[in-house]
């Protein structure tokens, strides 16, 4: 399929993949749970590092190193989500962008990272003992969005993903009506690292180089932008808004001189116009919707309903 497909188009169906895994992440942190976060590339980072020194100098092979770069990230999400707890909004914002800087510091330090160097040679996966081909690379990548897309949704659909909702709308009114919010939003901050680690191993194994500028404050910028623009806590969105703003740098290519403006004059427009983004409820609909499930008694009302179905 190499021989047929140009590997130039095959890259650029991965690394969308990878954006797209991303966003679905963070769109759990911000748009599920409403924690800003301006450091997810911190996470991505982890993932690709993680992933990277586990096969340099562990020797392990690429389907070790991922699920291990996941579980990695899943503790540090746990780790460095708690200290983000006793802070919000605004603050919670600079928070999390401090910690990406210093994550980006310590890879452009570290000696195991290779510092301002970076690491190369990173053993690219196998399948039955050969390379995979950019073809197999990209349909494994898109198989990884498909997962992170279904559990996103699952997650959404349950009584934790209703209880996000409620923190999102109002944290304090959900914590009176008995959401254990500080466990919920652990549990969104670990979950979106994760996503972000198997991300991180994918474009790492992928590139087979990484350096700490791959994951500096304009990554993390550039996600969020991808979920702002699909709508927050709409899983579709997210999913669009990865492939819209992973493809623009490719479509405007021709237009490289004013690629930025072009970029910024569309989201600037988009926030005018419909500021819930593409895919994203309206400010009115998801009010009706949290005040209707809160009138219920929210997580009192459905641990009711589940003694009654037992």
């Amino acid at each position: 399929m190499d021989s047929i497909l140009n590997p130039y188009y095959l890259g650029i169906v991965v690394i969308v993949g990878i954006y797209v895994i991303l966003a679905l992440g963070l769109n759990i942190v911000t748009g599920f749970a409403g924690q800003v976060s301006l450091g997810h590339a911190a996470f991505y980072a982890i993932g690709a590092y993680t992933s990277a020194i586990l096969s340099l100098q562990g020797h392990l092979i690429f389907w070790l190193a991922l699920p291990a770069a996941a579980i990695v990230t899943w503790c540090t999400g746990i780790v460095l989500g708690l200290p983000s707890l006793r802070v919000k909004e605004d603050f919670l914002a600079i928070v999390t962008l401090g910690l990406g800087l210093i994550i980006q510091s310590l890879a452009n330090n570290l000696k195991i990272t290779g510092g301002a160097l970076g690491l190369g040679s990173i053993p690219q996966p196998e399948l039955f003992g050969e390379p995979m081909s950019n073809f197999s690379f990209a349909v494994m990548t898109w198989l990884f969005v498909a997962l992170a897309a279904f559990v996103a949704w699952r997650a959404l659909n349950s009584r934790v993903g209703r209880a996000w909702l409620a923190i999102r709308e109002d944290e304090l009114v959900a914590d009176a009506l008995g959401v254990n919010t500080t466990r919920l939003k652990v549990l969104a901050f670990a979950l979106g690292a994760l996503y972000a680690g198997v991300a991180g191993s994918l474009f790492a194994h992928y590139t087979t180089f990484i350096s700490a500028d791959s994951f500096g404050f304009n990554e993390s910028a550039t996600i969020l932008s991808m979920i702002v623009l699909g709508g927050l806590g709409s899983i579709p969105g997210a999913i669009t808004g990865a492939i819209l703003l992973a493809l623009a740098p490719e479509v405007l290519r021709p237009l490289a001189d004013y690629r930025m403006l072009i970029y910024g004059l569309l989201l600037v427009i988009l926030m005018r116009y419909r500021p819930q983004g593409l895919f994203g409820r309206s400010k009115a609909i998801r009010d009706r919707y949290a005040k209707k499930w809160l009138k219920k008694g929210g997580p009192k009302h459905e641990a009711a309903g589940n003694q009654k179905t037992h």
